[in-house]
């Protein structure tokens, strides 16, 4: 178990702008599926997951501004599978690398009590950083998660406009002439006023794939006024590039932490080449935010 130190406790916008400014504006994806794995020549079993979180960590901890394990591909190997994410993350941790896990999490009441602290709790086993959530059973369903968030120093990533192609038929959905994307977008800017008035980032975050085009200005949606940190997916594999990742966010770009997964991991499973793959792709978007 890790405990937290009193930098998990500053707020959580802050922590990640420091990191952003330090390492450049790169989310480095930990996502050991089996075609990933396979690939590095290692079977697809525990000892392969341990292997491959654990050159990860190698290579990135201390290294990239944050990581993003996706909960999942270790989930499928049942408690020991989760073992390995916790010592994982607890690595990273240690190392002062900022960890948002994907876990896209969402329910109501006592079970949504139950996520918030499982993830984010001051006595969770390993809390991560941040943790991504899912929005649709209503934005106000989150605020457990929310709420602790607020109190820990960590933070949430709410799904607001998913770059799958089944996304848009719920996001891009609208009631009373507003899309459910927009209300979304709405209520963390509502929950991140108070940073927004210091001039900082909140600590509710926002999921909005860097494939989506020109999804914000149809919709309406003023994400710069938000004061979200955006994580982005997309970026490498799924044909993103930095060059479209200011076309579509626009004045929202210094809040925009792009994430880059299987196109870094490709380099792998030299501790070296993973290394200098993450730091190549950091420097870029460094790059082309300063430009």
């Amino acid at each position: 178990m890790t405990t937290p130190g009193p930098a998990a406790y500053q707020p959580f916008g802050v922590r990640l702008r420091e990191a952003m400014a330090t390492h450049g504006p790169l989310c480095a994806g930990v996502d050991p599926h089996r075609g990933l794995v396979e690939s590095w020549g290692l079977a697809y079993d525990l000892s392969g997951l341990e292997r491959f979180a654990m050159t990860c960590v190698e290579a990135f901890a201390g290294d990239v501004a944050s990581v993003k394990p996706q909960s999942a591909f270790f989930e499928v190997f049942g408690a020991r599978g989760v073992a390995v994410l916790e010592r994982a993350v607890d690595a990273f941790t240690e190392a002062g690398t900022i960890v948002i896990l994907d876990a896209k999490r969402g329910d109501i009441g006592s079970t949504m009590d139950a996520y918030a602290e499982a993830f984010l709790g001051k006595d969770a086993p390993s809390p991560a950083d941040a943790v991504t959530v899912s929005p649709y059973l209503g934005y106000g369903s989150l605020r457990p998660a929310i709420d602790l968030a607020g109190h820990t120093g960590r933070g949430v990533f709410v799904l607001a406009l998913t770059s799958n192609p089944e996304g848009p038929s719920v996001q891009h959905a609208q009631r009373d002439g507003i899309s459910v994307a927009r209300a979304i977008v709405e209520g963390a800017a509502a929950d991140n006023a108070e940073a927004a008035s210091r001039g900082e980032m909140g600590h509710v975050g926002l999921v909005v794939g860097a494939t989506i085009g020109s999804a914000l200005a149809d919709l309406g949606i003023d994400l710069a006024a938000s004061a979200a940190p955006i994580l982005a997916p997309g970026l490498g594999a799924q044909g993103a590039t930095p060059a479209d990742l200011r076309a579509v966010f626009g004045a929202a770009l210094p809040q925009v932490l792009p994430n880059a997964s299987r196109s870094i991991l490709a380099a792998g499973p030299d501790v070296s080449a993973l290394r200098a793959a993450a730091r190549e792709e950091s420097e870029r978007l460094a790059e082309m935010l300063a430009s």
